[in-house]
């Protein structure tokens, strides 16, 4: 059976929708840590258990049966998040399951961006721990870049600290990748970059959000500081603002312009183009 961790969220639940499709229901279980969200998945024939990274014992039960176990970083930072993903990781050793990881292209110890240490470390939990394993690389979801846009659309200025190109890729895409992972052996160890076909700056976005809505927008670059001073005067907490600023700066260094072709390979198409992306998203 292949289990998917946190199978109420986006990329999990995009995952677990495409294993009912490639494998049927007998398949599938669903670890989530709230069963009664996950009910539309029972009521297709999915195993649907309650599992906490926060609770060992809960993991034990969801990952019983387990070939393969798909671990969602979690949506925290720091030695927490770390520690979490360790227990999930040995719950799924634990069950005899190979563990596939959602890690992500610039994983580093010292990298500006929060998540990306927490990640580097993770896959260092993976390599110690002595169970099989594939850790996705993936690339910096698209979803991002419109999130970006936010106020831009109606002001017209899409304004950010200064950043660098990003190879912005598609949940969609990134999810059949992980089915890929979880359902065949082509992949192993950390993955190659799994990215979209090209790289991406605030400038480019903004430009081809233009282009879309038929509106100007043009980028505007803001001090970090300037940046992080209108993030908390509209309520955004500290440590949010701060990762968007890490963001922004491990950007700067290049950190997530790699682009690389196994994603296409992977998939047997191109992946999808941020344009066409954005071009959906804009028409909803």
């Amino acid at each position: 059976m292949i289990i998917v961790t946190g199978a109420n969220g986006k990329l999990g639940r995009a995952v677990a929708t495409r294993l009912l499709d490639r494998i049927g229901p007998e398949g599938v279980g669903a670890c989530v840590r709230d069963p009664d969200r996950a009910r539309d998945l029972a009521e297709r024939g999915v195993r649907v258990r309650r599992g906490d990274f926060a609770d060992a014992a809960s993991l034990a039960h969801a990952f019983e049966g387990a070939s393969r176990v798909l671990v969602v970083s979690v949506d925290t930072t720091g030695e927490a998040a770390v520690e979490l993903h360790r227990t999930a990781i040995e719950a799924a050793g634990a069950a005899g399951a190979r563990v596939v990881y959602t890690s992500h292209l610039g994983a580093d110890p010292g990298s500006p961006f929060p998540p990306m240490p927490d990640h580097a470390a993770t896959e260092a939990v993976l390599r110690n721990s002595g169970t099989a394993f594939t850790s996705l690389r993936n690339g910096f979801y698209a979803a991002s870049a419109l999130m970006l846009l936010g106020t831009a659309l109606r002001t017209g200025e899409l304004a950010a600290p200064e950043d660098g190109p990003v190879s912005w890729t598609a949940h969609d895409d990134l999810a059949e990748a992980a089915v890929a992972a979880l359902t065949g052996d082509a992949l192993d160890g950390v993955t190659p970059a799994l990215t979209g076909a090209e790289a991406v700056d605030l400038a480019g976005v903004a430009a081809i959000a233009s282009e879309l809505t038929g509106r100007s927008i043009r980028r505007v670059v803001v001090a970090d500081e300037e940046y992080r001073a209108g993030l908390l005067g509209h309520g955004v907490p500290h440590p949010t603002a701060d990762l968007l600023l890490g963001m922004f700066a491990a950007s700067r260094r290049g950190a997530f312009a790699e682009v690389d072709p196994a994603l296409g390979r992977l998939l047997g198409r191109p992946p999808v183009p941020l344009r066409e992306f954005l071009r959906t998203e804009l028409a909803r």
